[in-house]
């Protein structure tokens, strides 16, 4: 039976970029990933990278085209009754976000995966995974019309929401935590310049609405939409009166039209699950939680996992483990600790921006706390420590 050391479940951004930051560690790893390749890299999703996020790019020597394409962003705007007020990202925390999209990221680590012959296996059909809570569990999967087994000593369960890696646990092994909300983001992607420099969160009574953007020249664009809408009920047209008419008059002058080239409606759910790790089996990403996109924290969690992971994995495999505690039995506190405190951010900062019902005392109670963050410094250096990303929580 082929044997490697970690079987990565998953080929999105957290299993790749485990991939390649085991790889350079000299730790052997293989890549199983349902969808082809081709599937993987048209993904259209999030754009903001946190500072941590972009440094572990860096460690993971993939990060030459994001530091010359990326867009740095100093500040946020907030736009509510007709005005808008600049959260100065820099100021209050001295750090910055960056504007490079998930995808770009994807082929970064693709590229570079296979450049350096890594084990990439796209299109693996009914992958199922067994013995993880002993010492060499087994990877079992369907590849080029041939069944396939692969014995390993850890499985990165890198398979998101629907991976079959959480599934396959018990069911009393597993606590989970939900929050469902009632709308959903349908957002567009365009070939037209943003209508600002920097990201807009719009609060207004007819819903939510975030101007985002790609590049220079590619915007981003979402609004609140209910969770039965369908995007044929939704022609480009319909989307841009609706943009406007939630944006302040100053900024919507700015709004510049055009044809979609990828549209999409997304539900909001706040998700997970406690513990993350199960014998050798670990969680990460989207497999072990989800959050609303409102605070831009999906993939920085995800690469949060990613680094305690490969911590972990690099001192058990050196035997270097200085501590009381082996990093690997921490991960679950480590990323968890995190995890929370980012559904929380995400959590307030949707219920702030989003029109829930049509109860007129809570819109006005969502402006009192707009206008309020506009005069505390105290609360906007909170919001700001959150959204550019809270300090790595440390080993104990």
């Amino acid at each position: 039976m082929p044997r490697t050391q970690v079987a990565i479940i998953g080929a999105g951004p957290s299993g790749l970029l485990l991939s390649r930051l085991l790889s350079l560690n000299g730790i052997d790893n293989v890549v199983l990933e349902r969808q082809s390749s081709e599937h993987v890299t048209a993904r259209i999703r999030a754009g903001v990278l946190e500072q941590g996020t972009v440094d572990l790019l860096v460690q993971a020597q993939v990060g030459e085209r994001m530091l010359k394409d990326r867009l740095v962003h100093d500040g946020v705007s907030l736009a509510f009754s007709g005005r808008s007020i600049r959260v100065d990202l820099k100021a209050l925390t001295g750090s910055s976000v960056s504007v490079y999209g998930q995808t770009e990221v994807t082929k970064d680590l693709i590229d570079a995966l296979h450049v350096a012959g890594a084990q990439l296996i796209f299109e693996a059909a009914e992958v199922s995974i067994e013995g993880f809570e002993r010492a060499n569990p087994t990877v079992r999967y369907r590849h080029g019309g041939r069944s396939h087994e692969l014995s390993c000593d850890f499985i990165a369960g890198c398979d998101g929401y629907h991976g079959v890696c959480r599934r396959s646990l018990p069911p009393a092994a597993v606590q989970s935590f939900e929050r469902v909300y009632p709308f959903g983001w349908l957002g567009i992607l365009a070939d037209v310049p943003p209508v600002d420099h920097e990201l807009i969160y719009s609060n207004h009574e007819r819903g939510f609405a975030l101007c985002s953007m790609r590049s220079p020249t590619r915007s981003r664009y979402y609004v609140q939409c209910t969770v039965e809408d369908k995007l044929e009920a939704w022609p480009d047209s319909r989307f841009w009166d609706e943009l406007r008419r939630r944006l302040p008059e100053r900024i919507a002058q700015s709004l510049v039209r055009g044809p979609s080239i990828e549209k999409s409606i997304a539900p909001l759910r706040s998700f997970v699950v406690e513990p993350m790790r199960f014998g050798r089996l670990f969680l990460v990403g989207d497999a072990a939680h989800i959050v609303p996109p409102t605070g831009a924290k999906g993939l920085n969690l995800a690469a949060a996992d990613v680094r305690v992971l490969h911590q972990g994995l690099v001192e058990h495999y050196a035997g270097t483990c200085s501590g009381t505690r082996a990093l690997l039995d921490q991960y679950s506190e480590l990323c968890l600790r995190r995890i929370w405190k980012a559904v929380r951010f995400s959590w307030w900062f949707t219920s702030i921006m989003h029109k829930f019902s049509d109860d007129a005392f809570n819109h006005r109670v969502q402006l009192a706390e707009l206008d309020y963050l506009s005069g505390s410094s105290a609360a906007l250096t909170s919001l700001a420590e959150n959204y550019v990303g809270l300090p790595f929580e440390k080993p104990r």
